[in-house]
């Protein structure tokens, strides 16, 4: 079965990557479609909403810290920071370590600087994402909370006297979420965990250990998604606030010990942004490579973290998208751009040879050059990451199945069975065309996704201007 996945798969991967990924040529550089229409759509919402990635970021902190509050008794199965560390586990993953680092020695320091503003541009989309699936969630009899793209397309289209091209872009998303769930969330995640493990071993590695390591990540996965949503939450509200600290720390401490260096590498990352000297040519190519790199860290424009967000308690859905916008801000404006730093300083500067390296061998090398022995700490902080990114897909993907065939505990039991067995497949085999299919699929349903949010935009609008009148805080 796994020769077959792996011989057998490679041209369907190939095309649908040709058909997700479609370049344009502009300036005689290739651009991928895909990121373009993702980059477009976070532009316009950030103009077309008055810059709330802006104006609303303070109150956003307010509804995270408890010092705005909203109705006691209010629908929803998950604190407002609950669902925010829930969505920051499925983008905060391997990519804002290892994929930083790649995007650096494709696009040059400049790259950096981009990916930045993506992600700035990014937390705009999010909030329109996460505020329409918390207004058109579901609760179930129970008191569970189903949100999500799935429901905003049929519900919101439906009311703008579209019901059949909702429906039909509704199960779209659905059914790519559901396979999508597989690649990005899973086996990838579990396969550069055990590639990360592996390493580190050294000499006491064996035959079996990246078997071991999936079964061990399987395991933990399991002992935590059982329990549902309010389990996930528990675990990441807890875990994500601590490998965040752990890491920025690592961070501060590298760039303490190298703070002669840091006005060099800012200027370096500055002006490759702006100038022709960057790896691909210039201002085009690294413009290109960081918003791409953005574009997949911080997930802005697909519609997945918006699942999280709408088990919220709240009654406000605005105030559930403020509180998402701080999502791609913490992914790709804090962490991604630290890591930059790290790789900017400590490989890019003294000139160190990238080739052949891989994205996790670079950043490695980057914080063995600083603090020696610290790439251990470095390779369990990025196994935790792949461990929450995993916790929040299972849910992601469940949900997406219970859209499709409707709630049943025994479909919801066989589908996190089937999520524990490819983390195990995901770490021992190289299922190369599977994850290219996986990821093609989750990045394809941002086309329904961004069109649901342009016919929606003038009601996300009339939203938060009701939103800000009774809240003018």
């Amino acid at each position: 079965m796994l020769e077959f996945l792996e011989t057998n798969m490679s041209l369907l991967a190939t095309g649908l990557k040709s058909i997700v990924f479609f370049e344009a040529s502009i300036f005689s550089y290739e651009i991928p479609l895909i990121v373009l229409w993702l980059v477009l759509g976070a532009l316009f919402f950030t103009v077309y909403l008055n810059f709330i990635n802006i104006r609303g970021f303070t109150h956003a902190v307010g509804l995270i810290s408890g010092k705005i509050t909203g109705k006691a008794g209010a629908a929803g199965e998950i604190s407002h920071f609950q669902a925010l560390t829930t969505a920051v586990s499925g983008t905060v993953g391997i990519g804002n370590i290892a994929g930083v680092a790649i995007a650096i020695s494709l696009g040059g320091a400049g790259a950096a600087f981009w990916l930045a503003v993506a992600g700035f541009l990014g937390m705009s989309t999010k909030f329109c994402e996460c505020t329409l699936s918390t207004l058109y969630r579901t609760k179930h009899a129970d008191g569970s909370i189903a949100g999500g793209p799935m429901f905003y397309l049929k519900e919101g289209l439906a009311g703008l006297g579209r019901p059949r091209l909702g429906r039909v872009m509704a199960g779209f998303y659905a059914g790519c979420m559901v396979v999508g769930c597989f690649g990005i969330g899973n086996m990838f995640q579990s396969n550069q965990a055990a590639v990360i493990l592996t390493a580190q071993l050294g000499d006491l590695n064996f035959e079996y250990s990246n078997m071991v390591i999936g079964l061990l990540l399987a395991f933990a996965t399991g002992l935590v998604i059982i329990g549902g949503l309010k389990s996930i939450a528990a675990v990441t509200s807890r875990l994500v606030p601590v490998m965040l600290l752990v890491y920025l720390i690592m961070v501060a401490a590298v760039l303490g010990l190298n703070f002669d260096r840091l006005d060099d590498a800012l200027l370096m990352i500055v002006s490759e942004a702006f100038t022709a000297s960057g790896i691909n040519g210039g201002i085009i190519g690294a413009l290109i490579i960081g918003f791409q790199r953005a574009v997949f860290s911080n997930e802005a424009g697909l519609g997945s973290a918006a699942i999280a967000h709408a088990a919220a308690k709240t009654d406000q859905p605005v105030s559930q998208g403020m509180v998402a916008l701080l999502e791609p801000f913490i992914d790709s404006v804090v962490v991604c751009s630290l890591t930059s730093l790290v790789i900017v300083i400590l490989v890019i500067l003294p000139g160190e040879a990238t080739s052949g390296l891989s994205g996790i061998e670079m950043s490695s090398r980057a914080f063995d050059a600083a603090i020696p022995g610290s790439s251990a700490l470095l390779s369990i902080i990025a196994t935790l990451f792949a461990f929450s990114t995993m916790l929040a897909w299972s849910y992601y993907g469940l949900i997406a199945l219970e859209y499709l065939l409707g709630r049943s505990e025994v479909s919801g039991l066989v589908f996190k069975l089937i999520f524990l067995v490819f983390i195990v497949i995901g770490s021992t085999v190289d299922l190369k065309s599977v994850i290219e299919i996986s990821d093609a699929l989750v990045f394809l349903i941002s086309i329904p996704n961004l069109v649901g949010l342009y016919f929606l935009a003038p009601q996300i609008k009339r939203e938060l201007q009701a939103y800000q009148a009774n809240n003018p805080s």
